[in-house]
């Protein structure tokens, strides 16, 4: 079934502007009108897939990340200049689109691509206005992290002229590295410093990928090991293969090794005069600044006072769910003493060997395995690309997330992938990995990001765009929907859905409480212990994540809760006529939305349902 059933459906009944009416004339025939209507909305759409070739032009790494072959022995400009000129291209186009396009001249649909390209463009200018205040590097992510796993993970090498494409991004790297540290130095004159405590940590990443071989003494360090397994594999002559790993070395060594010293020498000194101040409040205006980044992740106008009490309404809510599993198991002694049950007893946790991971990684695996066999019943459209399991390589386990998940490449070469970080088992309980692994994979991230890249009919910036409310909302909707048709039968791994769910409602508390009430980092700590059962390392590791990304945690709940309301009154409005397979397309058939979008097609979708009977 074609991807774009539900599209014209779906979007029957909105706005209340006839197509057939307005600019187009009255005094029109129907055929002309509609003619009319399909050529303007031809143009649009050609001007859209102009911008996206445009700005895709403007990011060779985004092209090899999205499987493409050209460009790949560039690096990406990250310039302040080339960040501006990206803001003045947004101003531009958006200006253009409203000059030279009639809303009421298009489709349904292309009035949607419309819509949704001026708010994208609005969003873009608002969070380019505050963007001195982002942290240009943190122990979560940035270009120090980023590089050596996009050079892992993404370069491909399959010929000699691919590894020499290798090499030429390898003595990129410095200018790439050089980049950021300049717009990184300029922040910190502007006030902008990170906690004291990230500096370690993003020194340590820093210095892993320059520990080994050829830098060092000792092993092989992950770069030059990539481009050994990747350059050996190649099926040219030796002599070809040792000139080219030659000059790989010479590039990490006179390009990545210099850059990272660098870096390391500027973490030095900014750590020497940061303080321990956590929130986004002690940057300069930062009020305003969480208040953008609210409204960027959530999508919409909730303010920090209001997600706070949305959290701990949520929080005591879920806390009441997880009371009669409690009891279930009958398991004696207070809530907050259960938590302390399941943290620490080893019946929890796989153990700490390789055994442990390799017995972690297949039973994850098999859970996404058995889910898939599941889709019929829940699902219409289902994606066509595979994903697999996958653990993060150790050079950046102490830095990555616990877990994440990667787009497939478009053109098919490369699956989605889930993504677990095995550095602590500790950290990765058994009663959590049923949920986590259905957010990351099936029927969560998989389903929804790689059904939009597959989507047909639809302009790229909506099939490869992303509004993080509507994808981690619906990652963290799907955690329950196996609950549906009996897929959680341990009582401990159902718990451990509740927990999974209390994880991110408790993120509204900590998050605002930390950015815009002044929490410091052991009070964040310490709620979180109190109301939720994850390991305190995964608790340590989760709150400062939330400090140096203002904002981005509360995006999970307040999405998750927006499309629950929706399926309750598409179910109570259509009774009988409810099927959960159209309601999950009609949420899934136009990419990733802003959630009063969302509200709005899951509107038509009832009344559409509704007029099928009358």
């Amino acid at each position: 079934m074609k991807k774009t059933l539900l599209l014209a459906t779906a979007l029957l009944s909105i706005g209340t502007t006839s197509l057939l009416s307005g600019c187009l004339g009255s005094g029109a025939d129907i055929p002309q009108r509609e003619s009319l209507i399909k050529a303007e909305s031809q143009r649009l759409n050609d001007w859209f897939a102009a911008r996206y070739e445009e700005r895709l032009a403007r990011s060779p790494m985004s092209r090899t990340y999205l499987g493409m072959d050209d460009g790949k022995d560039q690096l990406d400009d990250t310039s302040q200049t080339a960040l501006d000129e990206e803001a003045a291209f947004a101003q531009a186009w958006l200006d253009e689109m409203r000059r030279e396009f009639d809303i009421d001249r298009l489709d349904q649909q292309t009035r949607l691509s419309y819509r949704l390209f001026e708010a994208d463009m609005e969003d873009s200018l608002a969070t380019h206005d505050v963007s001195q205040n982002d942290y240009v590097f943190s122990h979560m992510s940035g270009p120090h992290s980023n590089i050596p796993s996009f050079l892992i993970n993404f370069q491909s090498v399959k010929t000699a002229e691919d590894a020499s494409a290798y090499i030429s991004r390898l003595t990129a790297v410095q200018t790439y590295l050089g980049q950021a540290q300049a717009r990184a130095e300029a922040q910190f004159k502007a006030g902008v410093s990170m906690p004291k405590f990230v500096y370690p940590k993003i020194s340590a990443a820093s210095r892993n990928v320059i520990t080994g071989a050829p830098f060092s003494e000792g092993e092989d360090s992950p770069l030059w090991a990539d481009v050994q397994k990747k350059f050996n594999a190649l099926e040219i002559t030796q002599s070809e293969k040792d000139a080219l790993l030659a000059d790989a070395q010479d590039a990490l060594l006179s390009s990545v090794q210099p850059a990272y010293l660098s870096l390391l020498a500027m973490f030095d000194r900014h750590a020497s005069e940061a303080s321990s101040e956590d929130g986004a409040w002690k940057l300069p205006d930062g009020s305003d600044y969480y208040n953008v980044r609210l409204k960027h992740y959530t999508t919409t106008a909730l303010t920090a006072d209001e997600i706070h009490e949305i959290g701990l309404s949520e929080v005591a809510r879920i806390q009441a769910e997880m009371q009669k599993i409690m009891d279930r198991v009958g398991f004696e002694g207070s809530l907050k003493d259960f938590f302390t049950f399941l943290r620490t007893d080893p019946q929890f946790t796989f153990p700490e060997t390789d055994e442990g991971r390799d017995a972690y990684m297949a039973e994850a695996t098999a859970l996404i395995d058995e889910m898939r066999l599941q889709l019929d019943g829940m699902f219409i459209t289902k994606p066509k690309a595979n994903m697999v399991v996958q653990r993060v390589e150790p050079f950046r386990e102490d830095t990555a997330f616990g877990a994440f998940y990667n787009s497939p490449a478009l053109d098919g070469s490369r699956p989605g992938t889930y993504y677990v970080n095995l550095k602590s088992m500790a950290d990765q309980p058994k009663f959590l990995m049923q949920a986590l692994a259905y957010h990351e994979g099936i029927p969560g991230h998989h389903m929804q990001i790689a059904i939009a890249q597959e989507l047909e009919g639809l302009p790229k910036f909506r099939t490869l765009g992303g509004h993080t409310a509507f994808i981690e909302g619906w990652a963290l909707y799907s955690e329950a929907l196996p609950k549906e048709i009996g897929l959680y039968t341990d009582p401990y791994k159902e718990f451990g859905q509740l927990g999974m769910e209390i994880f991110r409602a408790a993120r509204l508390v900590v998050d605002t409480g930390i950015h815009a009430k002044k929490w410091d980092r052991e009070q964040a700590v310490q709620y979180y212990l109190d109301n939720i059962p994850n390991p305190e390392g995964d608790v340590r590791a989760e709150i400062d994540r939330y400090i140096v990304w203002p904002g981005q945690a509360t995006a999970y709940m307040i999405g998750k809760l927006k499309i629950e309301e929706l399926r309750k009154k598409a179910e109570s409005e259509l009774g009988d006529q409810f099927d959960i397979r159209r309601f999950h397309d009609t949420v899934l058939a136009n990419g990733s939305v802003p959630l009063s979008v969302l509200e709005e097609l899951v509107d038509a979708y009832i009344q559409d349902t509704k007029s099928e009977t009358n």
